[in-house]
């Protein structure tokens, strides 16, 4: 099992159950909350928290998706009351994007009841299992994004 390709093989597979799960909670948890922002969206909401305001094209580009998209989540979070667009300091015909305060709420919130879930499910495995798993998905997720945005 130590051939790259019968790692990589092994990998895929785990990742691809990863994400067919967070699909399945996902679509469960917007079953049940009518108001649930999608989690494209909800992304968009999480750079405008960590990075603070910015326009609709650098954030498309932060979260490597197309500004049409982009455009109609941040739509979603508009409405929601989770962002407002301002006119931009430097050249009023653009728009600038920040976080309300409903919109930071929402993010501690959810980044709490994430972090609770994950503390619970992960409460049995030993200290070091859980610090080498963060690690691994850190550099995984690094070379992932590394590798997208060179082109494969």
């Amino acid at each position: 099992m130590n051939e790259p390709l019968d790692v990589a093989a092994e990998l895929g597979t785990e990742m691809m159950r990863l994400v067919r799960l967070m699909d399945r909670v996902q679509a469960q948890y917007q079953a049940e909350n009518p108001n649930a922002v999608e989690r494209a969206a909800y992304l968009l909401l999480v750079h405008l928290v960590k990075d603070g305001p910015q326009r609709a094209g650098a954030l498309a580009e932060a979260v490597h998706s197309d500004p049409s998209t982009v455009s109609r989540q941040v739509t979603q979070l508009v409405r929601l009351g989770y962002v407002a667009r301002t006119a931009d300091p430097a050249d009023g015909r653009a728009t600038v994007l920040s976080a309300t305060d409903e919109g930071r709420r929402v993010f501690e919130e959810n980044r709490r009841v994430r972090n609770e879930r994950l503390a619970d499910m992960l409460s049995a495995w030993e200290p070091a299992d859980r610090e080498a798993l963060t690690r691994l998905m850190s550099r995984l997720t690094s070379d992932l994004e590394d590798r997208w945005t060179r082109g494969w």
